[in-house]
């Protein structure tokens, strides 16, 4: 067993339905950072449950004529028939309704009354029974529940009560003394401020229902969600029961949650360990919502895409990529089937299944269908093999920072590399003249040691693709060329192995036409309208300040795959500028060219740059090509 812990956690999830596809994502999310970490060597315990007390569950299944058990255990079913449907490594899942999760939660209870910290006295509030929360009058929406919109009821009951204002200070040391501990840094500036206002003492029993956990030393209360659900991450390693276990992974070195969770996850629960004397947990991280154009999905609100369905449609691996390389780092991502498709068909069709399928495809033309052996790399070959060296630790950074999407986009720049390379080396020219086949041979093993390095940063990720890929290079029985440390030696590859040329691992999705037409011209329409809103007078276009700029630098910015950051001049000054150009020019190539720049834009700050100012560009479809004028125009002459 490795001396290497890593123990992470998703929420335990809510079963009064079916799970949607921001679930998916979390899970998703937090299963790739286990398989990385298994690769790397670690000994991995990755959890996720249930969380299955409460009014809402105990209502739902009596208005369906179910206990509440009976109920749950359906919609658990459910959860755990989705996660193997998405391949998630999860090594226990924890049901809130189990009695190992029981004891603990009535121990913890027990030993923090016995401290004084939790009283009994009387609760009055707003309470939603859809998103178990109570709210303040002052929170309220138009007397609704801010969060589902929906009806709320007037409780007043005798409840135990939690000290948390008795440790405030304490976790807010240790938040300042732990810069890591809340991420991403806005969620960590949010917290600091909400505690910083003042924490109230928190309820947590309940008498108007009973399902739930009986509070250990009064059994007309049943103890109310948050204290019950947090401690699933203890319980369910052993806290009571398996102390070499506990000690072994305790403290979590994750809580991968929502955004609308971090407040439970990094004050109730942190204050409920304080108060417990047991370590708190390293880092919690609050990644942002899958939204639709409707907003946020909610089991709530009804406006959910089930994942099973687009499983069955487009494939796990689809299915992981989109959501992975959708959600930006802290922010929220958005969800579209034309916007899954469009990844399907660019990144994983033409970007790496072309490569793949070319490559293999030239090695059966050129080399008989075996893998050659390379000479010396010429240094036309050497950008892409830099590339290849780097991106495993690129990659690792990012994934320890939970950066997913822009790990994914490092992978994806040395894609694009490769297929840039066949275009730059045309393999279908070497392989006409017999002085060149040494170079071919050079040229198509680059290719295929690539493809390998690829597949085995992907594995983490698209965990069905490495065997497809590795079949057809002929290496699936190579397990020593799967592991994350061979991807980091260029050249592992070995040659005179066959290959075995398969169909596509990426099928491009064909979109009917029809509903093609009908979306375009839907599109048609509101680009009219818009255009019909948007006309200004000549008044309204002096305002825009046009100069041309002359390019005199410019660089790529670190782990951004779209942006150049340009220093211009405009004859009297410099200014910096970031445009979202990176795929369309190499940054040398523009050191001299004249641009328009938009010279009385607010600045913006962009990756930690501050941006001055905008480049003028045109573009169409997968084509773009920047404003310029004539050499003699001086930088800095005004555009009319």
């Amino acid at each position: 067993m490795s001396d290497k812990t890593y123990y992470i956690t998703t929420p335990i999830y809510y079963p009064s339905d079916n799970l949607h596809i921001g679930h998916a994502y979390t899970t998703v999310a937090a299963d790739t950072l286990a398989r990385y970490k298994r690769m790397r060597g670690y000994d991995v315990f990755f959890l996720t449950g249930s969380d299955e007390h409460g009014q809402k569950i105990e209502r739902k299944a009596k208005s369906e004529g179910m206990t509440p058990i009976e109920y749950v255990d359906g919609i658990v079913a459910n959860f755990k028939h989705l996660w193997k449907k998405l391949l998630i490594t999860n090594d226990d899942f924890i049901r809130t309704s189990e009695e190992r999760h029981i004891k603990v939660v009535q121990h913890i209870f027990k030993k923090i009354y016995d401290k004084g910290d939790i009283y009994k006295s009387e609760y009055e509030g707003w309470y939603c029974t859809p998103c178990e929360t109570f709210w303040t009058d002052r929170q309220l929406d138009e007397g609704k529940c801010p969060d589902c919109g929906r009806e709320v009821e007037l409780l007043k009951e005798e409840s135990y009560f939690f000290r948390m204002s008795k440790y405030a200070d304490q976790l807010l040391q240790y938040i300042e003394q732990n810069p890591d501990f809340i991420q991403p840094q806005a969620r960590r500036n949010e917290m600091i401020n909400f505690i910083k206002q003042g924490l109230e003492d928190l309820c947590v029993s309940r008498t108007t229902f009973n399902w739930g956990i009986p509070v250990p030393i009064d059994e007309n209360h049943v103890i109310y969600v948050w204290f019950d659900a947090l401690t699933n991450y203890i319980s369910a390693i052993g806290y009571l029961d398996d102390p070499e276990k506990f000690n072994r992974y305790w403290p979590a070195d994750l809580h991968l949650v929502g955004k609308d969770i971090v407040r439970f996850h990094t004050i109730i629960w942190p204050i409920i360990l304080l108060a417990a004397e047991i370590p708190l947990p390293k880092q919690v991280f609050g990644h942002g919502w899958m939204l639709l154009e409707g907003g946020k999905m909610s089991k709530s609100k009804g406006n959910v895409v089930d994942p099973l369905v687009l499983i069955d449609k487009y494939g796990v691996d689809a299915v992981r990529y989109f959501l992975l390389r959708e959600m930006p780092y802290g922010n929220d991502g958005s969800y579209s089937e034309d916007a899954l498709i469009h990844r399907i068909n660019m990144d994983l069709a033409n970007d790496l299944g072309n490569l793949l399928s070319r490559t293999t495809a030239m090695i059966n033309k050129f080399c008989d269908g075996k893998i050659p052996k390379p000479g010396e790399p010429a240094e036309e070959d050497q950008e892409l093999i830099q590339l290849a060296e780097k991106t495993p630790g690129a990659v690792e950074q990012l994934l320890e920072e939970m950066q997913l999407a822009n790990s994914l986009a490092r992978i994806w720049d040395l894609v694009n590399k490769a297929n840039k390379y066949i275009e730059d080396m045309a393999p279908w020219n070497l392989a006409k003249n017999p002085e060149t086949r040494p170079r071919l041979n050079t040229v198509m093993y680059n290719l295929v040691e690539t493809i390998r390095i690829v597949t085995v940063l992907c594995t983490p990720y698209m965990p069905t693709l490495p065997k497809k890929v590795f079949d057809q290079l002929g290496i699936s029985d190579s397990k020593e060329l799967h592991t994350w440390d061979s991807a980091k030696q260029w050249g592992s590859m070995p040659d005179g192995v066959t290959i075995n040329r398969g169909e596509p691992i990426f099928p491009r999705i064909q979109v009917d036409n029809q509903q093609d037409k009908e979306n375009q011209e839907q599109k048609q329409v509101k680009e009219v309208q818009q255009q019909e809103q948007n006309l200004i007078d000549i008044n309204e276009f002096a305002k825009v300040d046009l100069r041309v700029a002359e390019v005199v630098a410019a660089e790529k910015v670190e782990n951004a795959d779209k942006l150049l950051k340009l220093t211009v001049s405009l004859g009297n000054e410099q200014r910096t500028v970031v445009a979202g150009i990176a795929k369309y020019y190499e940054p040398d190539a523009l050191v001299g060219k004249k641009v328009i720049l938009v010279a009385n834009l607010k600045s913006a700050k962009l990756r930690g740059i501050t941006s001055e100012g905008m480049v003028l560009a045109a573009s169409k479809g997968k084509k773009l090509a920047l404003l310029t004028v004539d050499e003699d125009i001086p930088a800095g002459s005004k555009v009319k």
